[in-house]
């Protein structure tokens, strides 16, 4: 109606540190897109990934451009 478009906030992190990483599950194939510690390798959840447009919407957010390493 009005013609306003949703801004998209763009949060950062520190790339130097963390690792953009989607895990996901063997069983159910379940993904959870997130960040990983370069040091330790702990996993940090961000959101749950259910369809291409929940990926999309991840990358958006933190921009991300590229592929995403995926793990199990």
């Amino acid at each position: 109606m009005f013609g306003w478009k949703k801004k998209i906030q763009v949060f950062s992190y520190d790339a130097t540190k963390y690792k953009p990483y989607i895990h996901a599950s063997i069983c159910n194939g379940e993904q959870v897109a997130g960040f990983r510690d370069l040091k330790t390798g702990k996993f940090q959840e961000q959101m749950l990934i259910r369809n291409s447009q929940d990926l999309a919407q991840f990358k958006r957010k933190y921009g991300i451009t590229g592929e995403i390493e995926k793990g199990y």
